[in-house]
């Protein structure tokens, strides 16, 4: 019988015809707030989950925990609520209300650990985590560890799959922001068993360039950068890294609104940037593709779309 979960996946693949240059490559975007919370999230949260329960590591009775920016809560918090499990999350004042109220619609706990600059410091992902990790001592909590836990891949692998069946050309580059850097790897890592020559960037802004440049920095784009290499990256035999000005982020999230139709948050924002920056140099038989993380509508408060 179906039920609620199984409208994860199977999310549009759309080609923005307006903002790239038509000279270039196409352009495709994943639209991956079609899922039933708006996030791309939701796919790992069920990934870890149903692992978890096969590997019967996660029991009725136990509380689920994470650390998270506030998708990936809203994820677990709706999973969690319809397979019948208690979820806590431990979250910060830096991220978006919206995305904190999302947690506990679904009926998450939410913890906040403050940030006097309400800005993604270098620290702020570690002190979360430490603080998670202290938690999960305690043997009532499965901590689903986003960070490192590799049923995420499985999550994001059928994501890959999608776009190889929506899509008739072949596959020139992959491009997308990267926080735990789990879809980024779960998607190219899959589409390079199939396109042997294809192209996978990762994406960070450029005020934390510590895949580029090898040190972090304070930024405000919310689930990338988390201030560490991410271990998830350590599966690839081999990708490039480019780094965008928030700034871009910022005036694409608002181009894509207002051009494509498409209400996408700020990590959205940088993906597009960079696929049609990369699309310049290659030709109209070519094509990019990159993902639309979020819904915008996640961000409203956060003053992203102010004129």
């Amino acid at each position: 019988m179906s039920n609620v979960l199984n409208t994860i996946g199977n999310t549009p693949l759309i080609k923005l015809n307006t903002i790239p240059d038509q000279s270039g490559a196409q352009v495709y975007l994943k639209l991956e707030y079609f899922n039933p919370t708006a996030s791309y999230k939701d796919r790992m949260a069920l990934a870890v989950i149903e692992e978890a329960e096969k590997r019967n590591e996660l029991k009725q009775g136990m509380t689920v925990i994470e650390n998270t920016a506030g998708s990936t809560g809203t994820s677990l918090a709706f999973v969690c609520s319809a397979k019948g499990y208690k979820f806590k999350a431990i979250s910060s004042n830096a991220f978006s209300k919206e995305k904190l109220m999302g947690i506990q619609m679904f009926g998450g706990e939410l913890e906040i650990i403050n940030n006097d600059s309400l800005e993604i410091t270098p620290d702020l992902i570690p002190r979360l985590m430490t603080y998670v990790k202290k938690l999960s001592f305690d043997k009532s909590y499965f901590w689903t560890r986003q960070f490192e836990n590799p049923d995420t891949l499985i999550g994001y692998s059928a994501m890959a799959r999608e776009i190889v069946n929506q899509i008739e050309l072949p596959i020139h580059t992959f491009c997308a922001a990267v926080g735990t850097a789990g879809m980024f790897v779960g998607v190219g890592g899959e589409l390079a068993k199939v396109y042997n020559n294809i192209n996978l960037i990762a994406l960070e802004p450029a005020s934390s360039p510590l895949l580029s440049k090898g040190f972090t920095g304070t930024h405000n784009v919310e689930g990338i950068s988390a201030g560490f290499m991410p271990p998830f990256l350590n599966y690839l035999n081999h990708y490039n890294v480019q780094s965008i000005e928030e700034l871009q982020a910022i005036n694409m999230a608002n181009r894509l609104v207002n051009e494509e139709g498409v209400l996408a948050g700020k990590s959205t924002g940088l993906n597009v940037a960079a696929a049609v920056n990369i699309a310049k140099s290659l030709t109209p038989n070519d094509i990019v593709i990159t993902v639309a993380c979020d819904s915008g509508m996640k961000y409203l408060s956060t003053g992203l779309y102010s004129k």
